[in-house]
Formats: C-alpha cells, sequence, structure tokens
C-alpha cells in the first residue's frame, strides 16, 4: 500500500521542477511534524524554532505545491503531448482505467489533495495560536523588539499577551493586525524603520476595549497614600521621604476633583494637540453638567500649529497611562528604586552621586556601557576609598550589577534608546499638557493647576517617612502642620 503511494509521488515528477516541488513539500511536511512534536514534549522552547516552524515551512511547502504543476505544463509545452498521454506515460493506463474520477489515479489526487488541505489548516491555526504569543512578539525581531520584550517582561502587564492591546477583536482586526505584521516584517527586512520606534499611539485599540475591561475607571474610590523616597548626592546618600494623598476616585457630581474624573462615563474630554502628537495642546473641551462643551485655547499656541486636520480625540486610559506596560525609567529615579529595595548599600560614601554620574553617560553600545558602569564605580572607590574598596567589595560588585541591570532594561544604542526617548505622562510633565495657566476660556477662566487638584502634600522632603513623623510638640513646630495634614488625610480617608 505505501509503495504504491510512493510510485504515484514518484510520478508527479515529471522534471526537475517536479522533483524539487515533491522535495520541498515532503521535507518541509515531515520536518513541521519533527519540530512540532519536540515543541509539544517541551524538547523545543526557543521562539525561533517556533518562526521556522510555523513561517518558514509553510512557506516552502506552498513553494513545493506550486512547482509541481508548473513542471507538468513546462513538459507539455515541450513535447506536445497532451494532458492524457502525459498521464498515461507517468502514471500508466492501469491507474487510469474506468472513468476519470473513479479511477485509481483520482482517488489518490483527492486523498492527498485532502491530506494537503487539512495539513494547511492545522498549520495555519497553529501559527495564529504562535503569533498570538508574547514571546514572539518580543524576540521574533530580535533586534527591534528586544527594548520592548525587555521592559514588558518587568511590567505590571509582564502576564497580559500583547494581542490584548494591540489587536482588535474580530476578523476585520485579526486581517488588519497580519498585513501590518506582514509590513513590518518587509521593514526590518530592508531597514525601513525608525530609530527609536516611534509609540504608535494612533494604532492602539481604544481603552474602553482594553484597560477598561479590568480597570472601572467609575469604581476608583477615595484616596491612595504614597511614600516617594528621594536620595541625596551627598555623603551618605541620605533619603528624603514626600508622601502625598493621591485622589484617584472620579469625583461626583460638580466635585472635579478626583484624577479619574477625566475618563468617568459621565464626563467627557474632548482635545486636539500639535501634529495630533498629544504631547502639546492645542485646545481643549470640557462637558459640562448641562452636556454642551466649554472650550479652552491654549494661547502658547502659534496661529500656524493651530491649523490642523486631525480629529479630535477623546481623553481616555492611555493618554496619561502612555507607558503603563512598556515603561522606561528615569536615571534618578531608577537608582532611587535599587536603593529602596536594598539592592544597593547606601553605607557606600557618595553611591547615589556616582551611580547616577555611571549610568547617565553616553556610550556607543551595550556592551562599552556595561564595562564603564563597572570601571567607573570600581575606580572611584579604589581611589578615594581604598579601604572601603577592599572591606565592601561585595556590596560595591551588587551595586554594579544593580546599576548595569537598569542600563540594560533602560538604554539600547543599536535602538538610539537613551534616557528621556520614551517620557512618561503619569508625571507633572503630562498633567501640565492640559493644566496650565494658558489654557484659557473665552470667560477669562483657565483650567486650574493647582496642585491639590489631584494630590495632597503630606510631607516633602522629610527625612521620616509620613507614618514615623514626630509627635507634635513646641520644639517641632513642623510637625504640627503635618499632624493636621496627617488628620485631615484620615478623615477624607475614613470617609
Amino acid at each position: 500500500m505505501f509503495q504504491k503511494y510512493k510510485q504515484f509521488i514518484r510520478s508527479l515528477s515529471i522534471n526537475i521542477y517536479g522533483k524539487a516541488g515533491v522535495v520541498l513539500t515532503t521535507s518541509a511536511f515531515i520536518s513541521f511534524l519533527i519540530l512540532e512534536l519536540a515543541r509539544m514534549l517541551g524538547i523545543l522552547t526557543n521562539a525561533y524554532i517556533g518562526l521556522i516552524t510555523y513561517l518558514a515551512f509553510p512557506v516552502i511547502f506552498i513553494v513545493g505545491l506550486i512547482l509541481i504543476p508548473i513542471g507538468w505544463f513546462k513538459v507539455k509545452k515541450e513535447t506536445g503531448r497532451t494532458s492524457r498521454e502525459l498521464l498515461d506515460h507517468q502514471f500508466g493506463k492501469e491507474e487510469l482505467k474506468g472513468s476519470f474520477f473513479g479511477s485509481q489515479f483520482a482517488l489518490k489526487i483527492g486523498f492527498f489533495t485532502l491530506l494537503n488541505v487539512l495539513f494547511l489548516f492545522f498549520l495555519s491555526s497553529q501559527m495564529l495560536v504562535f503569533m498570538d504569543e508574547p514571546v514572539f512578539c518580543g524576540t521574533a525581531c530580535h533586534s527591534v523588539m528586544n527594548p520592548e520584550w525587555v521592559t514588558y517582561q518587568q511590567s505590571p502587564h509582564a502576564r497580559v499577551k500583547c494581542v490584548e492591546c494591540h489587536v482588535g477583536e474580530g476578523v476585520d482586526a485579526l486581517v488588519s493586525s497580519k498585513l501590518n505584521g506582514m509590513y513590518q516584517m518587509i521593514s526590518v527586512t530592508f531597514n525601513l524603520y525608525e530609530k527609536p520606534i516611534p509609540t504608535p499611539v494612533h494604532q492602539l485599540r481604544p481603552a474602553r476595549e482594553t484597560c477598561e475591561k479590568c480597570h472601572w475607571p467609575d469604581k476608583f474610590y477615595g484616596s491612595r497614600l504614597k511614600t516617594i523616597i528621594h536620595y541625596a548626592k551627598d555623603e551618605n546618600s541620605t533619603p528624603r521621604y514626600s508622601s502625598l494623598n493621591l485622589k484617584i476616585d472620579a469625583g461626583m457630581g460638580e466635585l472635579k476633583s478626583g484624577i479619574h474624573w477625566h475618563i468617568a462615563e459621565m464626563n467627557q474630554v474632548r482635545y486636539r494637540s500639535v501634529s495630533d502628537e498629544r504631547e502639546e495642546m492645542i485646545r481643549v473641551d470640557v462637558r459640562q453638567s448641562d452636556g454642551s462643551f466649554k472650550r479652552y485655547q491654549n494661547r502658547a499656541i502659534t496661529p500656524a500649529e493651530q491649523q490642523t486636520d486631525q480629529d479630535e480625540r477623546i481623553l481616555d486610559c492611555i493618554d496619561c497611562h502612555n507607558r503603563a506596560t512598556h515603561i522606561y525609567e528615569n536615571p534618578e529615579t531608577a537608582i532611587d528604586k535599587r536603593m529602596e529595595q536594598g539592592l544597593m548599600d547606601r553605607s557606600l560614601p557618595y553611591l547615589k552621586q556616582e551611580a547616577l554620574t555611571a549610568i547617565s553617560n553616553i556610550y556607543s553600545d551595550k556592551q562599552q556601557g556595561m564595562q564603564s558602569i563597572k570601571n567607573h564605580i570600581e575606580g572611584f572607590y579604589r581611589r578615594n576609598y581604598p579601604e572601603i574598596s577592599a572591606q565592601k567589595m561585595k556590596s560595591i560588585d551588587q551595586a554594579i550589577e544593580a546599576l548595569q541591570e537598569i542600563y540594560h532594561r533602560n538604554i539600547h544604542p543599536e535602538m538610539n534608546i537613551e534616557w528621556g526617548s520614551y517620557p512618561s505622562f503619569i508625571s507633572h510633565e503630562g498633567c501640565f499638557r492640559c493644566h496650565n495657566q494658558n489654557m484659557v476660556a473665552e470667560d477669562g477662566e483657565h483650567i486650574f493647576y493647582d496642585c491639590t487638584t489631584c494630590h495632597s502634600i503630606l510631607a516633602q522632603e522629610s527625612e521620616q517617612p509620613f507614618r514615623y513623623l514626630q509627635p507634635v510638640s513646641e520644639k517641632n513646630p513642623e510637625a504640627k502642620m503635618h499632624q493636621y495634614l496627617r488628620d485631615e488625610f484620615l478623615n477624607s480617608y475614613q470617609k
């Protein structure tokens, strides 16, 4: 039985084209089965194996199938024989005995056609599943997407698939995403992409379809106490604490003090930005209680910048949480965070100062940056504190490792990604795009920009965290104000 089908396949190889087609198709089929089995058993886990399995082999398989009829067409044209004469010559009269559709030849053609269709269907479905995995998005185009892959793995959304935010629902969104993916592969192949890659603010799905499947703005209640630790650049890397009462609720009625008031269902904020980049606002329209909109125009924008044919955008989550997943850190904040986590021993003299100097320099490539950070820290303590350099070598090595991790995560010279390449708008920089004295309505009212709009400052650059402030006394007048703010915060929080 097997021998008959083997002979049938050989008979399809009518010339060099047919033989090449049979070889390509058969080898792609067998290789796919072997690699797929190895992946299912966990023997092979590398993403590049998946790339070969689900992208390369299908192409090879289809090219092989196309070459077989091309071979027959060329022989038919060169010899002048009819299709029946060629079939009789290659397969014999026994194979073609009886009516064509009832012959053994037709049955074998039907069998292989069905096998090919099922194989291609299975291949396509597996390919779509594989391409939806984050490991594919992050590693398939390693040199281009590696920065996003590195930051994604350390983000709050590291367990959320890329397609949950970057691909819409339905057939249209699926087809659109795959076509866009093909263009991206062409861009990578011919080096047509920008460095650094622009944030795809215009291609992301609306937040109502993504963020709000898990986060419900109208259900953000009350306040959140946040303490920020900032280490000074002095000999002791002295910590200073700022405590904020963040008003994270959506506000109620006329009370427009909650941060998430901007995107609550009852409210709506629309805006236009310069060049539709969402970084500098031209105007902002805010819906009033009667349903009308009040417009605030940016007086600092030139008439030329105000001319835009871009559509108005309704403010949503990603206008502020623009780096919700691919988060690039600020160098000073990154160092403060590692020191707070105990990854850097601040008993090392001037650690904050020298750490910031080491990672803030611009290096030509990643390897040079890593080595230069090590050389800078080791050299500083060897020259200025030789005893400490010998006694606390382990702490120095640990600090170097932490700094190299910061550098590896945030700086990618091959993609021209430096400090500040991807700013986050969850900061004063983001708020002040709209909340500033230049955003004025026709009646002269400007969008308020008081610090207490979004948070109350309970302690600023204090020697101790808010929860550890010294008790009030005549000798400690600063604590009296802190006590008052603390009581106010606790009262509002309990309400």
